[in-house]
This record gives structure tokens, C-alpha cells and sequence, in this order.
């Protein structure tokens, strides 16, 4: 199974709505320098997950459910 980059797809959706780290970082209520971790992170709290989800208008948790296995 391949990994998903989840902050590279955060970041990549973020430029896809032309808006920038300073917007995330302000609606998130962080600093830019959180949002590049958030962009170099291979894993994400759900929480956090869920908030940028939001903020982004974006389902995130589906890269993820979408793998799932049936339940049986």
C-alpha cells in the first residue's frame, strides 16, 4: 500500500485555492512555522486533521477511509 504524504496534499490543496501559509496559519490561529511542519509531516493528529479539513473545505479523511478494508 502506498503512504500518503498528507502534508504534502495539505499544502498542495492550499496552493490549488491560491492561498497562502500566512491565511492557514491565521485561521488555524498558529504560526507559519507550524504549517511547514504540517507540510513536511507524513502523519497528522485528527484533530488538527479535522480543522484543516474545514478551514480548507476539504475532506482530508477520506485519503485514509477510502483504503479501508470491507468491513466484513
Amino acid at each position: 500500500m502506498t503512504q500518503i504524504l498528507i502534508g504534502k496534499l495539505i499544502e498542495e490543496e492550499l496552493r490549488s485555492q491560491d492561498r497562502s501559509v500566512v491565511w492557514l496559519a491565521a485561521k488555524l490561529q498558529c504560526n507559519r512555522t507550524n504549517i511547514y511542519k504540517i507540510f513536511r509531516s507524513d502523519s497528522i493528529d485528527a484533530e488538527l486533521l479535522l480543522r484543516i479539513s474545514n478551514v480548507l473545505r476539504r475532506n482530508f479523511f477520506t485519503l485514509y477511509t477510502d483504503r479501508l478494508d470491507p468491513l466484513q
